[in-house]
């Protein structure tokens, strides 16, 4: 079973091609960092500008570089239920732990399609999927009475709940129990989701500190709140600070301040404003990491 803090890593890129060295020691930070799980080709990896061969590649490199160390979580969602299956038959292959599969994006499809999109990859596949909903990015919510239909399926193990909102989350718990894996997918929401059974978090904070967004999961399984509630809080600013602009331009913005990447992102994404990077760089001082 999924648990504790899972980190969707960025994808560095160097003069607009993927910067695989600096991959490899992003994910042996993040390891360092007693992170419980990656997750290569999310949204915060930019998944959706990546070729078809860029996304394969870096779930590769990802898979290679962890050593089984920690699940491997690869994105291999897509607003096509064809490129979707595609990708997840391809993490499977490569050796992949478990596959993240967001809700079809754009297209908008109804409850009953969302499930016949992921019933067709669950009958091809084998590999354990996490379903991922977060309506903001994607223009569909992938309602709690779906999920419990979807988790009739054996290899559909857990949702990456990003709604924001608690009692979609609660609802999911109600519907579907433990028969499927409760994270949250967002940073704010990672303690609270906890305390009503979710098992962890799928986090972009994480990429920066790794170790506190993992000491806050180990506190809450340890019984020890008080911890896991003061390293919320610690983090707090952080995570306001990671949506200073659209994700992952902070996080990469913030990697490059630490001197780990380039933080060149996409178009059409674009380099953060100089006055948002000014709050941001302060927020990295305050925190001590500058």
């Amino acid at each position: 079973m999924l648990k504790g803090a899972i980190t969707a890593i960025v994808t560095p890129f160097k003069n607009g091609a993927f910067d695989e060295e600096a991959y490899r020691q992003l994910i042996e930070f993040q390891i360092q960092g007693g992170i419980h799980g990656i997750v290569p080709c999310g949204t915060t990896g930019e998944s959706a500008t990546l070729s078809h061969d860029e996304h394969k590649r870096v779930v590769e490199v990802c898979i290679d570089q962890v050593k089984k160390r920690v699940p491997v979580v690869a994105g291999t969602g897509s607003n096509s239920t064809a490129e979707a299956l595609e990708f997840t038959k391809h993490a499977e292959a490569a050796g992949a732990d478990y596959a993240l599969m967001i809700t079809p994006y754009y297209n908008k499809p109804t409850q009953e399609g969302l499930y016949q999109h992921y019933k067709t990859i669950c009958q091809q596949t084998k590999i354990p999927i996490v379903v991922y909903n977060v309506p903001s990015r994607t223009g569909v919510n992938l309602l709690p009475e779906t999920v419990a239909r979807l988790a009739e399926f054996p290899n559909i193990v857990g949702i990456k709940e990003a709604t924001g909102d608690l009692k979609q989350g609660a609802k999911v718990m109600e519907l579907c129990g433990d028969r499927i894996t409760l994270l949250s997918g967002d940073d704010f929401t990672a303690l609270p989701l906890l305390a009503i059974g979710g098992q962890g978090v799928i986090s972009v904070v994480s990429n920066i500190v790794p170790g506190d967004m993992a000491s806050m999961c180990n506190a809450y399984f340890n019984g020890d709140l008080d911890k896991a509630r003061q390293l919320h809080y610690k983090m707090w600013p952080l995570m306001e600070a990671m949506f200073y602009e659209t994700n992952p331009a902070p996080a990469k913005t913030a990697l490059k301040l630490l001197g780990k990447i380039t933080g060149e992102v996409r178009q059409p994404l674009c380099s953060m404003s100089s006055a948002n990077e000014e709050k941001l760089r302060q927020v990295l001082q305050k925190y001590g990491l500058l």
